[in-house]
């Protein structure tokens, strides 16, 4: 019973900064263009094969 009292303050800890994070990376705008990535993968542009 007394490992919970250790137990669960961590996991609080934890699980703020895991939010804090999250957070963070919206304000500083990470998310920015979901559509990119989508578009970039199709297209033969961005290929990184190497030339023979």
């Amino acid at each position: 019973m007394t490992m919970l009292a250790y137990l669960i303050p961590i996991s609080l800890v934890l699980g703020g900064f895991g939010l804090g994070f999250f957070i963070w990376t919206v304000k500083t705008n990470q998310y920015d263009d979901p559509d990119g990535d989508a578009r970039r993968i199709l297209s033969g542009d961005y290929d990184d094969r190497p030339k023979t």
